[in-house]
């Protein structure tokens, strides 16, 4: 099951159920633009099998970065380096898609820029809140320029040769900050009630859908639940989920999770046990079972096995990340039935949020090292590799404080 096509609601069709699944990078060149290293790392993606490449994080604002080597894709920002991007990711016949976000909240506070956020709720992440910038929270105007920049982003997206975009509403960014109820403290149309907190994400899919062409696709990538006392549940996800039926989109995405609360690295706030593969399938059966699109769950699948039992369980399809990182033709060797095992050591440090920064850093380690050329980086020391990636974090946002100042 795992290699026979899949045809969405807007009828284009995914070769298989393979999807490699978002992941940080860091790696832009000045101007937040995608270079060469981009370029070989997705072809080495489309070699590899998947059918669906869904990109990392690209910024709808260059004023709002999650870390200052992402790549920012605004209504006036130079196409050629995306155009390259999508031709060297699509070469195989993937259907690749551009994951277009927000930070919101979630800005480092060394790095100037804006941190827009639907209240004024600091990230809560003890000894550590102070690396984040204090939010301000966002006016109505605000608001109708980040509805704007998601459609203007994905324009330029379609116009650079992607075939689709995942709008990203989950791990606490802005769109997730607003469906979450710890951050959204809003008493405007745009806070209390689910429907009022889920109002910006129904606005940015309707906003979107009207800027591009019928057969380019229009994904979600929502929170199962944030995984913390009080915020954003799976029963949250249930009706919002319903409330996106309304709506023509083509495929949701199922994790979990947010810099306050890592549960997409498997590890939960609220004390809750996520399995060791595969982490949100609970969720996502009960979510595939009420939506009316396709679902597809992220999280910890390593082996052919347990992908075939997610399919199985009714949802679509099946996104990998950190084993693309790891072995980036590992579709190929799963269609070639090779038993190949593929699992990056967890990072299991006293300071959960530290251990949190060092798993990212040593997942952007590797895909910096297939970018390159070589192989995915073998065996990486946490430690060294956090140290590497905070001095490496320094240099660009050196870069970046530059380019913003001018």
């Amino acid at each position: 099951m795992l290699f026979t096509p899949l045809t969405l609601p807007n009828g284009s069709t995914l070769p298989n159920r393979i999807a490699k699944a978002a992941m940080e990078k860091s790696m832009a060149e000045p101007g937040q633009l995608p270079g060469a290293a981009f370029h070989r790392l997705y072809q080495r993606w489309a070699q590899g099998g998947a059918g669906l490449l869904i990109t990392g994080n690209v910024m709808i604002d260059s004023r709002a970065l999650t870390g200052p080597g992402t790549i920012a894709l605004e209504a006036n920002t130079p196409l050629a380096p995306f155009k390259a991007w999508a031709q060297a990711a699509r070469q195989h016949g993937a259907q690749v898609w551009m994951q277009i976000s927000h930070p919101g909240r979630q800005v480092m506070a060394n790095m100037g820029g804006l941190a827009w956020a639907p209240s004024a709720v600091a990230l809560e992440l003890g000894k550590h809140s102070k690396l984040f910038a204090q939010p301000v929270a966002m006016t109505a105007n605000d608001i109708a320029q980040v509805i704007r920049r998601f459609a203007d982003t994905a324009h330029a997206a379609e116009q650079a040769g992607f075939t689709g975009v995942q709008i990203h509403a989950a791990h606490g960014y802005l769109l997730s900050q607003f469906l979450s109820p710890l951050a959204n403290r809003r008493d405007d149309e745009w806070g209390g009630s689910l429907p009022n907190r889920a109002r910006l994400l129904l606005e940015v899919v309707r906003a979107v859908r009207a800027r591009v062409s019928p057969s380019f696709s229009v994904a979600v990538k929502l929170n199962s639940a944030d995984f913390q006392r009080g915020g954003f549940s799976e029963n949250d996800a249930r009706q919002v989920v319903m409330l996106l039926n309304e709506l023509p989109v083509d495929l949701i995405e199922l994790s979990g999770g947010s810099y306050e609360n890592p549960a997409m690295q498997g590890r939960t706030a609220d004390g809750r046990t996520l399995a060791r593969e595969a982490y949100f399938l609970e969720f996502a059966q009960v979510l595939a079972g009420v939506a009316r699109m396709p679902v597809m769950t992220t999280g910890g699948i390593t082996r052919p096995a347990i992908a075939e039992q997610v399919l199985a369980s009714g949802v679509a399809v099946v996104g990998i990340a950190t084993a693309l990182s790891l072995a980036p033709d590992l579709p190929q060797q799963w269609r070639a039935g090779l038993p190949t095992v593929v699992a990056a050591p967890p990072v299991n440090w006293k300071d959960k949020t530290l251990g949190s920064i060092a798993t990212m850093a040593m997942a952007r380690r590797r895909l910096r090292a297939l970018g390159a050329g070589g192989d995915s980086g073998g065996s990486l020391h946490p430690l060294w590799t956090l140290l590497i990636d905070q001095l490496r974090a320094a240099l660009l946002t050196r870069r970046y404080r530059k380019w913003l100042a001018q």
